[in-house]
C-alpha cells in the first residue's frame, strides 16, 4: 500500500493514467505531464526490456572494430584505463576539410590543396591550415588521428557519438526513431547511475551552447545527443545561451540566404549561459515549498520497491530528483555564468560563441561535470555550421577557422596551466570530413566525404605530440592504421574508466555493447 497525502492507492497492475495524474503533483521545474504520459507511454512499449534493465560487463577482447582489428582488454590496458575524470567532447556540425586543417596537402594539385597555404605546427611532422596560427602552437599538447574513416558520407552525428552500427538519412531526421543508441554523454551518465545512484549537483551530462538543432530554419530536426533507446530522461542537459551576437556573413543555401548577425562570428562581452527556462523555479515555488516536495518525494522513494519494474516509475523518480538536485545548488548557475571569469581569461577564448561555449566547459568539468559536450551547430540556416558546399573560403576564413582557432588554443593552455589537462580528455570530432577535390560552387565548396578524415584529442591519458594514422597524398583515402568513429568512442569510454564493451540492454532485451570498437592504443601515453 503506497499512501500519499494520506489518500491510500495499491499499486499491483502498474500505474494508470490517473495514478500518473497523482503523481505528477509531486513534478516541478520542468517535468511536464505530457513527459510524464510519455515515460508511462514508453514504458508499455518497452517492458520486454525494461525486465531486464542493467549493465553486465563482458570480456572485452570479444568484440572487434569495424576494421576487423581486435579490441586490447581492459586488463592489458590498465595502465590507461580510467585515466581521465572528465570528458570535454567537441564536435563540428557538418565536418571540416581535413585539407585546410590538420592534414593538408600542400604538393597536391590545386583543385585539391585549394587557395590557402599551410603553417608548421609545434608538432613534429603537422602542417596545419595557414588559418590555424593559434592552434598550432598547442598542438605539441595533442594527439592527431589523420586515418578515420567510415562507410556513410551523410550527417551522422548520431552514428559518429552513439554505438549505433548503422545509419541512413531517415535515422538522421528522426531523433527519437527507436534505432536509436544512446549518445555517449548518456550512457556514460546511465552507466555511472549504475554504480553511484546519487544525483550530483551538478549534471554529468550537459550539452554546450543550446538545444541541438534548434537555431537554424529548413530541414527537421537531426538526430544525434539524445538517450536513444535509454529514454529521454538520458538526453543531455542543454543549456541556453543569452548573449548578443554581433557580426555577420551572408551565407547562401541553394536559393536561401542569411544576412543576420551570427555568434559564432562574435559575440558580446558578457554573452553567458543559462539553465533553461523548462528548469527554472518558478517564481511562486518558495524552497520551503520544494522541501515540502522532497519530503513527499521521499515518501514516495521509500515505497518505491515494488514499483521498481515499471520503467515510468523509475524515469519519473530519475526527472524529480535531477530537477531537484539542479534547483538546490547553485554550483550548475554559477558554472555557467562566464561574467564570473577573470576578463584576461575570457580573453584568451576569443569573442565567439564556440570560444565561450569551450570556456564554460572547461568551468562546468571543475565544478563535477563528467562529459560537458560543445556542438558547433548550424545557426541561421540548414546546412551551416561547417557544412561547406557553398562559399567554402569566405566562410572558412570569416566564420569558421578564427573561432575554432581561438577556442581550441585557450582550451587546451587554460586547461594545462591549471593542471586539468592530463585528467581531462578533450576530443574535436565530426561525422565525417570533406572531398579532397573542390567543387565549383560559388566560392568553391567540398562536399561530403567519410572514406578519410581527422580528429584532434589532447589531455585524459592520450599521448602528447603524436601523429596517429595517415591518410594518401590527397587526403583521399586511409594509407596506414584505419580507425573507425566507434574506436575513437572506446578509447573515450576506456579513459573513463568504463569498460567500452559493457552491456546493457536496448528494448527488446537485447543486450549490447556500449560500442563495437577497439582502444587506440597508438594514441595513449
Amino acid at each position: 500500500m503506497l499512501r500519499i497525502l494520506g489518500s491510500p492507492k495499491r499499486v499491483c497492475q502498474g500505474l494508470t493514467r490517473r495514478d500518473t495524474l497523482r503523481v505528477g503533483g509531486l513534478g516541478f521545474a520542468g517535468l511536464a505531464l505530457d513527459q510524464i504520459l510519455a515515460l508511462q507511454d514508453r514504458s508499455r512499449r518497452s517492458a520486454a526490456g525494461d525486465s531486464m534493465a542493467g549493465v553486465t560487463p563482458v570480456a572485452a577482447a570479444s568484440a572487434t572494430s569495424p576494421a576487423g582489428s581486435p579490441s586490447g582488454s581492459v586488463n592489458s590496458l590498465g595502465s590507461s584505463f580510467g585515466r581521465a575524470k572528465s570528458v570535454i567532447l567537441i564536435h563540428l556540425y557538418g565536418a571540416p576539410s581535413q585539407l585546410e586543417w590538420v592534414d593538408p596537402k600542400p604538393d597536391a594539385p590545386r583543385e585539391i590543396r585549394g587557395e590557402l597555404g599551410v603553417i608548421p605546427s609545434k608538432l613534429s611532422g603537422c602542417q596545419v591550415g595557414e588559418l590555424f596560427p593559434r592552434f598550432a602552437q598547442v598542438l605539441d599538447r595533442c594527439t592527431v588521428l589523420r586515418s578515420l574513416t567510415h562507410p556513410y558520407p551523410i550527417h551522422g552525428v548520431a552514428y559518429a557519438l552513439t554505438g549505433t552500427p548503422a545509419i541512413d538519412v531517415a535515422m538522421e531526421l528522426a531523433p527519437r526513431d527507436p534505432r536509436h543508441w544512446p549518445f555517449f554523454g548518456s550512457a556514460v551518465a546511465y552507466v555511472d547511475e549504475q554504480r553511484r545512484p546519487a544525483f550530483p549537483s551538478v549534471p554529468s551530462n550537459i550539452a554546450l551552447p543550446f538545444r541541438f538543432s534548434s537555431k537554424r530554419v529548413g530541414e527537421v530536426p537531426r538526430a544525434g545527443p539524445y538517450g536513444g533507446f535509454l529514454g529521454s530522461a538520458y538526453d543531455p542537459l542543454f543549456t541556453d545561451f543569452v548573449g548578443e551576437a554581433t557580426k555577420s556573413l551572408r551565407k547562401t543555401l541553394r536559393d536561401m540566404e542569411y544576412t543576420g548577425n551570427d555568434p559564432y562570428i562574435g559575440c558580446s562581452d558578457d554573452a553567458r549561459f543559462v539553465v533553461p527556462a523548462a528548469t527554472a523555479l518558478p517564481a511562486e515555488v518558495t524552497l520551503d515549498r520544494i522541501r515540502d516536495r522532497r519530503s513527499l518525494l521521499e515518501q514516495l522513494n521509500a515505497a518505491r520497491q515494488p514499483l521498481e519494474r515499471f520503467a515510468a516509475t523509475r524515469q519519473l523518480s530519475r526527472h524529480q530528483q535531477a530537477a531537484l538536485s539542479l534547483i538546490e545548488s547553485p554550483r550548475l548557475a554559477e558554472a555557467l555564468d562566464l561574467r564570473r571569469e577573470d576578463p584576461a581569461v575570457r580573453d584568451s577564448y576569443g569573442p565567439t560563441l564556440f570560444g565561450k561555449s569551450c570556456l564554460a566547459a572547461r568551468r562546468l568539468v571543475e565544478a563535477g561535470a563528467r562529459v560537458v559536450s560543445v556542438f558547433w551547430d548550424e545557426f541561421g540556416l540548414a546546412g551551416m555550421g561547417w557544412d561547406t558546399h557553398w562559399n567554402h573560403y569566405p566562410r572558412m576564413k570569416v566564420e569558421l577557422c578564427p573561432g575554432l582557432d581561438h577556442g581550441w588554443q585557450g582550451l587546451i593552455a587554460d586547461l594545462d596551466q591549471r593542471g586539468l589537462l592530463d585528467e581531462t580528455l578533450v576530443v574535436c570530432t565530426s561525422e565525417h570530413g570533406r572531398t579532397p577535390k573542390l567543387n565549383s560552387a560559388v566560392g568553391a565548396g567540398r562536399d561530403h566525404w567519410s572514406q578519410v578524415y581527422s580528429t584532434v584529442i589532447a589531455g585524459g591519458g592520450t599521448a602528447r605530440g603524436r601523429i596517429v594514422g595517415k591518410s594518401d597524398r590527397h587526403a583521399a583515402e586511409v594509407a596506414d592504421l584505419p580507425l573507425s568513429p566507434k574506436d575513437l568512442l572506446a578509447t573515450m569510454y576506456h579513459l573513463l574508466g568504463i569498460d567500452p564493451h559493457l552491456r546493457i540492454h536496448d528494448p527488446t532485451g537485447r543486450p549490447q555493447p556500449l560500442v563495437d570498437g577497439r582502444v587506440i592504443t597508438e594514441a595513449l601515453s
